[in-house]
């Protein structure tokens, strides 16, 4: 029995064909979100099953894990002996082979040091403030405490070593209530851990603003945001990333005017970011589209069903010359006059292949590659100028620690909470970039606080 074509006349059939190609788009859109992985879309690698095994973009290598030969050997220096707290002599007293007695002296004996930790007992201070009668009027005064003295139960370098805990490494609240008493023999209620929280976020708003006013002078910034969780709200964290400064911050919104506030209405610097439209204020010539978002758009494309697959795939091997060339850039092998020639061949081909994909058939395709080439000129200008990163790798490895608070601590339960969590993170990310001491930073601003002095900035 041969099967009737359907009539395109018919209204009946012309509803059915209708419904067809709705379910069938329908049917793309759901296999899509299936196949989506870290190596096509923004999803993070420890989103990726356990069974989808290495993406394309990163295939095996090859070789075992761990140390590979010939790499240098790490091995724990050890102090010199004038940093040394106490010297213990150990000598054989009779021979190892038969047992007979020893002589000589060991002018080179084999050094092997042991580190511990030694029992850690809080020291408690206690002030006395009398109150004594005038021998004139009778009125009775109360001494002060003396200069530099916390009015609170806890000094300085405990704040700063709570706030350590709870903000930088992460621990709950509750964990570090535990920790204190058991590792230090504190007692702190969990109200008094959010106080010195407060009291952290307080002293860290002028030099969170000190790095803010930086960030908006640099000639090169990195931008970047994810979702945060406000008192169980959606809200976002953003992040602004330079050479030498780190700042974020935490808004309920992902609009343009939060990064008009990271980077100033007037930035006549290079942003690197993302395609997101929140960026689209600053002027095309001074973006870097980041080519790490690039490949994976390159490879949605190159899994796609259809015809447009070849696409994707001319578009991966082209990026692989160009980052192939721009190592050698970086590494000083090519210079960079031959490199932008290149490019320039790079690139007219990279831009058919998008118009291709553009004027194709679909409804994921070409809406992708229309939106590359209305940003195509910002995907080179870190060939046009130098100093300029193509990838946005930066903020996106400054972001990683929030979102580890996030999966911890379910973000922020309250507007100090978000204040609290940019302004430390700002500040750590920023003294780790510059191979600065975090707890020594943290001591110094719980002390100028307790003093009433102005609060060191935490930018160079």
């Amino acid at each position: 029995m041969v099967e009737a074509a359907p009539d395109p006349n018919c209204p009946g059939c012309q509803t059915l064909l209708a419904k067809i190609a709705l379910l069938e788009e329908r049917l793309a859109r759901l296999e899509a979100r299936v196949r989506a992985n870290s190596s096509n879309s923004s999803r993070p690698p420890s989103s990726d099953p356990p069974w989808s095994g290495p993406s394309r973009s990163t295939p095996p290598s090859g070789r075992k894990r761990g140390g590979q030969p010939g790499h240098e050997k790490s091995e724990r220096p050890l102090l010199p002996p004038e940093d040394v707290d106490r010297l213990e002599l150990c000598k054989p007293s009779t021979c190892e082979h038969c047992g007979g007695g020893l002589f000589g002296k060991d002018l080179s004996p084999h050094r092997h040091q042991v580190t511990e930790l030694p029992p850690t007992k809080p020291v408690v201070v206690e002030y006395q403030l009398h109150t004594l009668a005038c021998r004139a009027c009778g009125r009775r005064t109360r001494a002060e405490l003396p200069a530099g003295v916390p009015s609170g139960a806890f000094g300085p370098r405990l704040q700063a070593l709570v706030v350590l805990h709870t903000g930088v490494y992460r621990v709950s609240r509750r964990n570090v209530q535990r920790l204190m008493a058991d590792a230090y023999g504190v007692e702190l209620s969990l109200g008094a851990i959010s106080n010195i929280e407060k009291t952290f976020a307080e002293a860290l708003a002028g030099p969170h603003n000190q790095a803010l006013e930086k960030v908006q002078r640099s000639a090169v910034t990195h931008l970047d945001e994810t979702s945060w969780r406000e008192r169980n709200r959606l809200a976002w964290l953003w992040t602004a990333v330079t050479k030498d400064v780190s700042v974020f911050l935490i808004r309920p919104t992902r609009g343009a005017a939060v990064a008009k506030e990271l980077i100033g209405e007037r930035f006549d610097g290079v942003a690197v970011s993302d395609r997101w439209s929140g960026y689209d204020w600053i002027d095309i010539e001074q973006r870097q589209a980041c080519w790490a978002h690039l490949l994976r758009d390159f490879r949605k494309i190159a899994e796609s069903q259809g015809l447009t697959s070849w696409i994707g795939e001319s578009l991966e091997k082209r990026a692989r010359e160009l980052f192939a060339l721009w190592h050698r850039v970086r590494d000083g092998t090519l210079q960079r006059v031959t490199f932008r020639r290149h490019v320039r061949r790079i690139r007219r081909g990279m831009v058919d292949l998008l118009q291709l994909g553009a004027a194709s058939d679909g409804w994921r395709v070409p809406g992708l590659c229309r939106g590359i080439l209305e940003l195509e000129q910002a995907m080179w200008t870190f060939v046009r100028r130098e100093g300029i990163e193509p990838t946005n790798n930066d903020a996106e490895r400054a972001l990683r620690p929030g979102v580890i608070w996030r999966k911890t601590c379910l973000g922020t339960q309250s507007d100090r909470g978000s204040r609290f969590a940019e302004r430390l993170m700002s500040c750590v990310t920023t003294l780790r970039r510059n191979e600065r001491n975090v707890l020594d930073y943290l001591c110094a601003v719980s002390g100028a606080a307790l003093r009433d002095d102005p609060i060191p900035s935490f930018v160079n």
